[in-house]
């Protein structure tokens, strides 16, 4: 009997835990919050919504929910949750709860007009943090009434409240001192007005306490959020270096390699994962740039001190943005009107003669109206031949650049901005005794004269829906001309390029936040004419295409976006491109990340390989038709997969990423430079062409304001050349890197970088004389550079530095530089730097 009791137990258990599964539910959504008691005040109100779990991720800001459907709904939960102060993208907090809240946990409420006024911003110069103790067992609790003193003006203290928090009213840099009974007191050194959190920790070792402060966000990182792989390269890692235009930004950077692109004209070109920067798409805040005839010209474009933050990802990037992204997309974000600096004034000087200044002012006009107006000119005058080739080491000429930058927000969802941009450069290189009044176009001397005009409007408008702040849509314009003029030798080139660029997004979900999506339509037009050694190559491509891209983050520590775009070419018909991109969190401080995708672009022959046109090389195009170069479109697809493991050790966070992304050509314009050193041929891929990239990256403090960046690449790019499949020359299979950067007291901080590049095949000129063949390979070689920079609390900075400090120059980097209008002149061989050691100097000074 008692065994049938048991059996009867036994299955009325049963049949509850299984209705109890079926009803068990798992969803996951957005709160809006800041801290730790944000954290701790969602999750209880989830818990008592009558949820049986609840965790809250104070970096993605979202929350995963189980619940009983039967005795609880998502939408109750929610509701319960904006009831106590927290939006969620469906519900809002209710003003009078939300300007209750600690200080410490004001969120930014978009498109919300009553915003607690109580949040200082940064431009009242005042430095806001909260002090916290952990306890053992790890929680985080404010520490009311410690003191935080100034240590530049000692009768400048004040005292945390009863959440913790702190507002000093102090310029930067500073520093201050943090002290509270029972607590070792600890000096802070504050270069920014990113909002601080400062942790009280028991030390293991000696029963006393530590300070440990961590700032919002390291000067490099890739987001844990962003489901891409996507490095953030911020404006102060830019001041590391002579950072002048975008070309010499990614000089503390392993991810990038930048390299000349020839010994004459002083035009730097990049690379991603192996490939030249004409395979990533350069966008300038979401819209295409620097694409077309301006391609490798146009890095120069951008002066340094008008970026606000540069985002490489590796690999194909959004759909949303275009299809011609195949080894990665690099976006510039440029200074806003209304977040920028009021004033800041930034000059440069080397010892090659060159000088720069910029002056970016900015002014909210009122609370809907900013405006911002960005200035840049530079010279270079000094005419200077080192190594005694008779050629000048750089050119010299002048550049002159503007924006006026405009942003309206009617605060209640509408955002208006607009810019106009007008540049204009002039070059002029070659040799020493080169006059362009009495030599051009002659065999006096052998001259390059570069020339430069680019005028550009773009236009943005957006609506997110205030009720409803998952919906939203955008609208992005940008009409654009660029004329270009030069000469190499006796050779002229021309370009005249004219473009427009629309792109419709709508953003919303499907039946909730997990289920996101975007899509619209875009158009691109581009009009070309080029002449080059008076023969005309003239095309125009009218691009119109739609896109929709899904983003799915219904499974705990799973994100997934999947994107498709089609494309209707005028000439080169409907072309289809899918990628997809996977993120998934192994653990709280593992990201393992995975994409697919493929991208397609034009090549533009002359405009991407001027640097071939200071040689004495015939250009010959294989073609196969009459339209633009004759040649097929550039097909290719990219896989990537890589890992992110976020770790603590010493109360110092450190990261090592691992990286490795393989591309391949379906369809490629290969540049033949080996089939002859007197030609470089241009024809159809018929082979294998690909690249794989292969890195690893740790970033460590080894001591507090001791930065640490160790890296090391290796590449295999290989490319079949007239059927026999050849190592891509000029490139280095090995780059080991490191970069070591310290904020010392008093505001001075120390930047090293050095890299070391291993040996480059080099092209095959067996043809030439004994005495003008270069060797099938280069020697590896370093290079260093380093820079100090000196911060004032009235906002002034001066830093001076050195690049190639070891001063290696590639010997001979010019074939036959004695005879540069005869048959074996050849300029373009550049495998190590052609410039020695450079010194430079600098200030900066900010109004904020």
């Amino acid at each position: 009997m008692k065994n049938y009791i048991f059996l009867f137990i036994a299955t009325i258990i049963s049949i509850a835990a299984s209705a109890q599964r079926k009803n068990a539910k798992t969803e996951t959504f957005k709160v809006f919050g800041k801290c730790e008691m944000c954290k701790e005040r969602i999750e209880q109100t989830a818990f008592k919504a009558k949820a049986s779990k609840a965790n809250w991720d104070i970096n993605t800001q979202m929350l995963t929910v189980s619940f009983d459907s039967l005795k609880t709904s998502v939408n109750k939960i929610k509701q319960r949750i904006a009831d106590v102060g927290h939006d969620t993208e469906e519900f809002l907090a209710p003003d009078e709860v939300y300007e209750k809240l600690p200080s410490c946990c004001f969120y930014e409420r978009k498109n919300n007009n009553n915003t607690n006024t109580q949040e200082t911003t940064h431009t009242d110069n005042v430095i806001i943090g909260i002090v916290l103790e952990e306890t053992k067992k790890g929680k985080l609790l404010p520490i009311p009434q410690a003191t935080v003193q100034s240590l530049t003006d000692k009768n400048i203290h004040v005292v945390t409240d009863s959440t913790g928090i702190f507002r000093l009213a102090s310029k930067v840099p500073t520093s201050i001192i943090v002290s509270y009974v029972g607590y070792n007191s600890d000096t802070i050194h504050i270069s920014n007005y990113d909002e601080l959190k400062i942790i009280l920790k028991n030390a293991s070792n000696t029963g006393l306490t530590e300070v440990v402060v961590t700032s919002k966000r390291a000067s490099t990182y890739i987001s844990s959020i962003s489901t891409r792989n996507t490095l953030h390269i911020s404006s102060k890692e830019l001041t590391k270096a002579a950072c002048c235009n975008l070309s010499e930004s990614f000089e503390t950077s392993p991810s990038v390699d930048v390299s000349y692109a020839d010994a004459v004209t002083g035009i730097k070109q990049i690379q991603l994962l192996g490939l030249s920067g004409n395979y990533s798409q350069m966008l300038v805040e979401n819209i295409p740039a620097l694409r077309g005839l301006s391609g490798n010209f146009g890095l120069t474009f951008i002066p340094g001190s008008w970026i606000e933050g540069i985002e490489v990802t590796k690999g194909t990037g959004s759909v949303v943005n275009g299809y011609e992204s195949i080894a990665g997309q690099i976006n510039i974000e440029e200074k806003k009107p209304d977040v920028a600096e009021k004033l800041l004034l930034n000059a440069y000087a080397n010892d090659m003669g060159r000088y720069e200044a910029n002056v970016n002012i900015a002014h909210k006009l009122n609370d809907k109206w900013s405006t911002a107006l960005l200035l840049h000119g530079n010279i270079s005058a000094m005419k200077r031949d080192d190594n005694k080739d008779g050629f000048l080491d750089a050119p010299i000429g002048q550049q002159i650049n503007a924006i006026n930058r405009w942003k309206y927000t009617d605060n209640k969802g509408f955002i208006f901005q607009a810019a106009i941009k007008a540049l204009k450069d002039e070059r002029q290189a070659g040799q020493e005794s080169f006059n362009p009044s009495t030599d051009k176009f002659t065999t006096n001397a052998y001259g390059v004269g570069l020339k430069a005009e680019q005028y550009e409007l773009q236009t943005k408008l957006s609506y997110v829906f205030p009720q409803q702040k998952f919906k939203s849509i955008g609208l992005l314009l940008s009409a654009s001309e660029y004329k270009s003029g030069a000469y190499y030798g006796l050779t002229p080139y021309n370009g005249h390029q004219k473009s427009l660029y629309a792109n419709l997004i709508y953003q919303s979900i499907i039946g909730n936040t997990n289920h996101k999506f975007r899509t619209g339509f875009s158009w691109q037009f581009d009009e070309y004419k080029e002449v080059y050694n008076l023969s005309n190559y003239n095309r125009v491509e009218n691009v119109p295409g739609v896109f929709f891209e899904y983003t799915f983050s219904g499974v705990e520590k799973l994100n997934i976006i999947a994107g498709i775009r089609s494309d209707f070419h005028n000439n080169y018909g409907t072309q289809v491109t899918p990628r997809l991109h996977v993120k998934y969190a192994a653990t709280n401080n593992t990201d393992l990340r995975l994409s697919i995708g493929s991208g397609f672009r034009t090549a533009n022959v002359f405009a991407e390989n001027t640097g071939l046109m200071v040689s004495a090389r015939n250009f010959i195009i294989q073609n196969n038709n009459n339209y633009a170069y004759g040649l097929e479109p550039e097909k290719a697809w990219n896989y990537g997969i890589g890992v992110v493991q976020n770790f603590n050790y010493q109360n110092r966070k450190g990261s090592i990423s691992v990286d490795a992304y393989y591309s391949h050509f379906i369809k490629q314009v290969v540049t033949d430079v080996d089939a002859s050193p007197h030609n470089v041929i241009f024809y159809n891929l018929n082979g294998k062409s690909y690249s794989t990239s292969i890195q690893a990256e740790v970033n460590y403090p080894l001591l507090q304001d001791f930065d640490v960046r160790v890296a090391y690449r290796f590449l295999d790019v290989k490319t079949t050349y007239n059927g026999t499949l050849l190592q891509k020359s000029l490139i280095a299979p090995h780059r080991a890197f490191i970069n070591l950067a310290y904020e010392a007291k008093h505001h001075w901080i120390f930047d090293f970088t050095m890299q070391w590049l291993s040996s480059k095949r080099l092209p095959n000129t067996s043809t030439n004389p004994i005495d003008k063949q270069m060797k099938a390979y280069s020697p590896s070689f370093f290079l260093a550079n380093a820079q100090i920079t000196k911060k004032w609390h009235n906002g002034l900075e001066i830093y001076i530095g050195a690049e190639n400090l070891g001063s290696f120059v590639q010997p001979n980097v010019i074939i036959d530089a004695a005879n540069p209008f005869g048959n074996y002149f050849d300029a373009s061989m550049i495998w190590g730097p052609i410039q020695g050691r450079n010194i430079y100097t600098g200030l900066r000074f900010k109004i904020k």
